[in-house]
């Protein structure tokens, strides 16, 4: 959602534009809370700000623990044999930056998660 609405600054310039394309894309039990108060409480916050939208269904249906989350997706991050370095340094860089880790601690989960070919290397 983020991408569209910097990419059409313009068109999500209003609150209730963001949520509206943000819920287009909700399913199951997120789009069932947003039905209900959309009928049922138009005028709640969470349908009126879009940060209150976005801590609403972050708390109920977003991952609990994003910290943990990053963690656990860090050391389960491989590169795999025909993988480009660059797109799994992305990948690596996108969890680190969410662990909030110091420099010694994501060498280490970066020379773990890194095949034999590129630790030789270094």
């Amino acid at each position: 959602c983020l991408n569209m609405f910097q990419a059409k600054p313009i068109t999500f310039q209003l609150n209730n534009a963001c949520i509206a394309f943000a819920a287009s894309y909700l399913q199951g039990i997120t789009f069932n809370h947003y039905t209900v108060l959309l009928q049922f409480d138009p005028q709640n916050p969470v349908l009126l700000n879009w940060q209150a939208f976005m801590n609403e269904f972050s708390s109920k249906f977003g991952v609990f623990n994003t910290v943990a989350k990053a963690e656990d997706n860090l050391f389960n991050l491989q590169m795999h044999a025909k993988e480009c370095f660059t797109t799994f340094i992305i990948c690596f860089k996108k969890e680190a930056y969410e662990t909030g880790w110091n420099y010694n601690a994501l060498w280490y989960a970066l020379h773990y998660t890194l095949p034999q070919r590129i630790k030789d290397v270094l």
